[in-house]
């Protein structure tokens, strides 16, 4: 069996090896508004729950001095709000596109062409044909060596109604986009065997 210490692999080749293995990811197609009113739309492929009882939901953005910080982040501490919509696989051509980096006054909204929705309890727009939504407040931000990672209490949720089966949500109808190691992606699909245990 290979084995190897990752201190004596670059950087790069770490970070290729960990994004291959912890796959697929789920992706935050994050919407934010700055201090100023501009909108930024961009997808986080580290993203998860941390909580769910009173749910909290996490990503990780690129760590670095205030004004290294991708728009993003810098708009979600400095505003204390953020929208997480779903990426699912009509979404990705659109989504893939707002990853691109543009001036922080240009909208990744316009650049897509993706409809905006109002929120309920934050500034932020919405992706308004998302499958699901869910609007942040920030609870935390923790710095991680390379990493900061960004904490929201979910604070409202906007899901389709052709998602729901007797009032919840279907998993099998929410075909969600992952991200796995290198350019690829790949779409949620239930397999012919349920949890025993």
């Amino acid at each position: 069996m290979h084995a190897f210490d990752p201190s004596e692999r670059t950087q790069d080749e770490v970070a290729r090896f960990v994004k291959t293995v912890v796959t697929p990811r789920p992706i935050a197609w994050i919407s934010t508004q700055s201090a100023d009113g501009a909108e930024n739309l961009a997808p986080f492929s580290s993203y998860n729950y941390v909580s769910l009882q009173e749910p909290t939901v996490l990503f990780n953005s690129p760590n670095g001095e205030p004004d290294e910080l991708k728009d993003t982040a810098r708009n979600a501490l400095e505003t204390e709000e953020f929208v997480v919509n779903v990426v699912t696989e009509a979404d990705i051509e659109r989504m893939d596109h707002t990853s691109a980096a543009i001036p922080e006054d240009e909208s990744e909204f316009n650049l897509a062409e993706v409809d905006r929705g109002e929120c309920e309890t934050v500034a932020a727009p919405r992706v308004a044909d998302a499958a699901v939504s869910m609007e942040c407040t920030l609870y935390d931000s923790i710095e991680i060596h390379d990493k900061l990672m960004i904490l929201g209490d979910v604070q409202y949720v906007h899901v389709d109604e052709g998602l729901l089966t007797d009032g919840k949500l279907d998993m099998r109808d929410l075909d969600t986009v992952g991200r796995l190691g290198g350019p690829y992606y790949t779409v949620s699909d239930t397999l012919p065997f349920e949890r025993q245990f």
